[in-house]
């Protein structure tokens, strides 16, 4: 996966999982934000960045470039611009998968296949659904950071740009661990 870079939006304040889910646990004893990285890493990706909660300490993971954010309440847009920014500091790098923190059951595989998509960004696409990580150009990254594609969700920037579906035999795609429940009924469902 040469030339693609990660990025990880983990700043939210994790109302609904009773915490910041960047510092979820999984049954092996791994954070959420130790998994995502863990797996975009084994994906072939670098840099690798994530988005944290305002006056988060440096995790001390391995290789990530980790931006804290300026204030609590921002909306997932605004963290995928203060991370697609830090990134675009970097150099060597064409395509970024960005993978939100609740998703940490996403296999290697897949993110290879979607980074191999075809056009300016890829969505995985699992039995019919949706799920993450999306990748994007670099050229996209630029757009999105300077606001030239205001959004105000990656949803819509990815619709407006024609981003294209890639199947992926990877339920952990659509896994939206944001819960305990969710994370316990996703592992039940996991291969």
């Amino acid at each position: 996966m040469a030339g693609v870079a990660g990025l990880v939006l983990a700043g939210g304040v994790g109302t609904r999982f009773g915490g910041p889910k960047a510092w979820a646990l999984l049954p092996d004893g791994r954070t959420f934000l130790d998994a995502c990285v863990a797996v975009l890493c084994e994906a072939g990706a670098d840099p690798i960045a994530a988005t944290l909660p305002p006056g988060s300490a440096d995790p001390a993971i391995d290789g990530l470039i980790a931006f804290s954010l300026p204030t609590p309440g921002l909306d997932m847009f605004a963290s995928v611009k203060i991370g697609l920014r830090g990134l675009l500091a970097v150099e060597g790098w064409t395509r970024a998968a960005i993978l939100p923190v609740d998703h940490p059951l996403v296999e290697s595989a897949a993110i290879s296949a979607i980074a191999a998509g075809d056009g300016p960004a890829a969505i995985p696409s699992f039995r019919g659904k949706h799920g993450h990580p999306v990748v994007i150009d670099r050229s996209i990254a630029e757009t999105i950071a300077d606001g030239s594609l205001p959004g105000p969700t990656l949803r819509e920037v990815l619709g407006e740009i024609g981003a294209i579906d890639v199947p992926v035999d990877d339920p952990g795609t659509i896994a939206n661990c944001n819960t305990p429940d969710a994370l316990q009924r996703a592992l039940r469902n996991a291969r």
